[in-house]
C-alpha cells in the first residue's frame, strides 16, 4: 500500500483542531483503512454532496465493500433494530418519519423555555463550586445530557451510567470486548425503560412512541430500543463535545467572542460557523457504493466503498474562503457537519437551539471567563472533543 493514505487521519499532536490534510487533485482518491482494505475519500464540498444525496451509495454497514475504521466481528456487522441511520429506502424512511415531527424546529422552538432553565441551572450550579472550574463536567456535559433525558424520559440520574458506555464506545483506545459489553449493557437499560414506559406511559417521547407507534403495530419494541439508544447516545455527545469545543475556540478568538458581545443577533450564523470550523465527526460519514458511479470522472464500483469527508468538505476553499479562519460572520449555512440528503442528522434543530442558547448564557453571564490552564487535554474519540476545560471568570 505504498503512497495510499491510511485513513482515519488522528489529530496532530501539535494541534488536535487542525483539519488534517489529504490532498487528492480531484476531490477523490484512495485511502488504506485500518483492515489493510481500501476505500474512495471524497474531499470536495460538492462530491460529498453528491455522495450523500445519491441513493447508489448506501448506508447499511452489511453491504459489500462498506468502509469501517475497526474491524468488527462478522457476527456484529448487522445493525440493530431501529438504528435508522444504517438503513436505506423504505426501512430508513419509514422509522425516520415517526420521528420526524418530534425534531421539527416548531417544536424545538416549544422546548427553548426548559433548554434555557437547563442552562441556567447548570451554570448557576457551576459558579456556586468555582472559579475555577471544569466547563465540560459542570456545564458542556451535563446540558445536553439533561436535555435529552428530559426529552426521552431517561431518568437523569442515570447520566453517569450513559455517558461512560458512550465514552467506551467511541474511544479509539477501547477493545472490541469493552464497545461491545458497553452496548450490549445500553441495550438491557434500554430494554427495561422502554418495558416501564409501556407499563406505566409518561409525558415524553419514548412514552409517546409506545403509545403510538408500537401499541398500534407501525414500530416493535426491539426498534424503539434501538431508536432510543441510538438518540441518547447522539443527542448528547456530540452536543456536549460541540458546547466544550465551542467555548475553547472564542477563548482562542477573543476579537470573534467580543463581536459577540456586541452584537447577540448574531448569534445563528456564530453557531454555523463553529459547526463548520470545527465539525466533530472527523472520520467523515461511510457508503458502501450499490451501482456504478462516477464521482467527477473517476469510476466507483459496486461493492466498494466510499467515505464522505465532513471535515475536508467544511474547509474547502472554493466554499468557505480562508477556511482555516475563524470568522463568525461569514454565515456558513452551507456546511455539511449534520451532513447532507436523506440521512442528515435528525436532530440538528436541537443541537443548534442547544448551542446558541448555551453559548449565549454563558457569555452573557461570565463576562471575564477564562482559561485557568495554558494547555487542553482533547479526548482520543471518533468525536473531537476536550476531556477538560478548566475555566476562571
Amino acid at each position: 500500500m505504498i503512497g495510499t493514505p491510511r485513513f482515519p487521519i488522528r489529530p496532530a499532536e501539535g494541534d488536535p483542531l487542525a483539519v488534517p490534510r489529504i490532498d487528492f487533485p480531484d476531490g477523490i482518491g484512495q485511502v488504506e483503512l485500518p483492515s489493510g482494505d481500501t476505500a474512495w475519500l471524497v474531499t470536495r464540498h460538492e462530491l460529498v454532496r453528491q455522495v450523500l444525496r445519491d441513493p447508489n451509495f448506501s448506508s447499511d454497514v452489511t453491504r459489500p465493500g462498506f468502509p469501517i475504521v475497526r474491524r468488527l466481528p462478522p457476527q456484529q456487522m448487522a445493525p440493530s433494530p431501529g438504528s435508522f441511520i444504517r438503513m436505506d429506502g423504505p426501512d430508513h424512511a419509514r422509522l425516520r418519519r415517526m420521528l420526524t415531527p418530534e425534531f421539527m424546529i416548531k417544536r424545538i422552538r416549544l422546548m427553548e423555555p426548559l433548554i434555557r432553565e437547563i442552562v441556567v441551572d447548570a451554570l448557576d450550579a457551576m459558579c456556586a463550586e468555582g472559579p475555577p472550574a471544569d466547563l465540560v463536567q459542570g456545564f458542556a456535559l451535563p446540558v445536553p445530557s439533561m436535555v435529552i433525558c428530559r426529552l426521552l424520559g431517561v431518568p437523569y440520574q442515570d447520566h453517569a451510567f450513559f455517558q461512560e458506555r458512550t465514552r467506551t464506545m467511541l474511544a479509539w483506545a477501547s477493545s472490541m470486548e469493552a464497545i461491545l459489553a458497553a452496548r450490549d449493557e445500553l441495550i438491557a437499560y434500554m430494554t427495561e425503560l422502554v418495558a416501564a414506559k409501556q407499563r406505566d406511559g409518561g409525558d415524553d417521547l419514548l412514552s409517546r412512541l409506545v403509545a403510538e407507534r408500537v401499541a398500534t403495530g407501525e414500530m416493535d419494541a426491539a426498534e424503539l430500543i434501538g431508536v432510543a439508544m441510538l438518540l441518547l447516545v447522539a443527542g448528547h455527545e456530540t452536543t456536549a463535545n460541540m458546547i466544550g469545543l465551542s467555548v475553547l475556540i472564542l477563548l482562542r478568538h477573543p476579537d470573534q467572542l467580543e463581536r459577540l458581545r456586541k452584537d447577540p443577533e448574531s448569534m445563528e450564523d456564530a453557531v454555523e460557523e463553529l459547526l463548520r470550523y470545527l465539525t466533530i465527526v472527523r472520520t467523515g460519514l461511510p457508503r458502501a457504493v450499490v451501482a456504478d458511479t462516477e464521482i467527477n470522472g473517476q469510476l466507483v464500483r459496486a461493492g466498494e466503498g466510499v467515505i464522505a469527508w465532513l471535515d475536508a468538505a467544511n474547509h474547502d476553499p472554493s466554499v468557505f474562503p480562508g477556511p482555516g479562519e475563524l470568522d463568525l460572520g461569514r454565515g456558513s449555512h452551507q456546511h455539511v457537519a449534520f451532513g447532507f440528503g436523506v440521512h442528515q442528522c435528525l436532530g440538528q434543530p436541537l443541537a443548534r437551539a442547544e448551542l446558541r442558547i448555551a453559548l449565549q448564557e454563558l457569555i452573557d453571564r461570565l463576562p471575564g471567563l477564562a482559561l485557568a490552564v495554558d494547555g487542553v487535554e482533547y479526548r482520543d474519540s471518533f468525536i473531537l472533543g476536550v476531556q477538560r476545560l478548566p475555566v476562571t471568570w
